[in-house]
């Protein structure tokens, strides 16, 4: 495997598109407002709704670059899925933003363009049915949990396989992580807390209340 390759995707993955349209079009922090999170849906519902086109494009550029170079250079599907996987990590935590970031749905459709494209439709279609039903959360992770099947299913290489159980595998650690908010202190609310980050990533069951709830300090304090 090249380091080299995939700290460059790391590196990559880590330019806060999300967090510098927020900051040109309308000189906000996203770690400050709403749910805290650098990411397209943040620039959505509190930047400028066709912005998100551009910031989805470039996140999604970032996982498929990534991988694109492995294979380009010659260095193998492994190595070319590690460094797709490194620019989602480098998305979800951030060199450059204190390591607080997305959720890198878009860039794990970015590495499945490259590697194996009938997923970006798949993951694109349960995020659409998820927003259908008004639990786009849900939809997403039911989406990236059966997506190792589909690839098994179509034959697709076993390093296929196993960067999309990693693509869940990122996906719930970010989730349960939060970009490091608190949790609650009495223990039955902690476990109810973490349940809805799981599903629902967040960490109250009124959506519009999570999305539009104040501002948050630099430790993730509600303010």
């Amino acid at each position: 495997m090249d380091i080299g390759l995939v700290l460059l995707g790391y590196v990559i993955g880590s330019i806060p598109t999300a967090a510098i349209a927020a900051r040109g079009l309308k000189g906000i922090d996203l770690r400050s407002v709403g749910s805290g999170t650098v990411s397209g849906t943040g620039v959505y519902y509190h930047v400028a709704r066709w912005a998100v086109v551009p910031v989805g494009l470039f996140d999604i550029a970032k996982g498929a670059l990534s991988t694109w170079l492995g294979l380009q250079l010659g260095l193998g599907l492994p190595t070319a899925l590690a460094a797709g996987l490194a620019a989602v990590i480098g998305h979800n935590w951030p060199l450059f933003l204190g390591f607080k970031g997305g959720r890198g749905i878009g860039s794990f459709m970015g590495v499945l363009l490259v590697v194996f494209p009938w997923g970006f439709p798949w993951l694109l279609g349960a995020l659409a049915v998820g927003r259908l039903l008004q639990a786009t959360a849900i939809g997403a992770l039911l989406g990236l949990a059966l997506l190792p099947l589909l690839t098994w299913a179509t034959g697709q290489p076993a390093a296929a396989t196993w960067a999309c159980l990693g693509m869940l595998a990122i996906t719930l650690v970010k989730r349960v992580e939060a970009n490091r908010l608190p949790l609650p202190p009495e223990p039955a609310e902690q476990r109810r807390v973490l349940l809805r980050r799981v599903l629902l990533d967040r960490d109250v069951a009124p959506r519009a209340a999570w999305i539009y709830r104040h501002s948050v300090d630099e430790k993730g304090a509600k303010t």
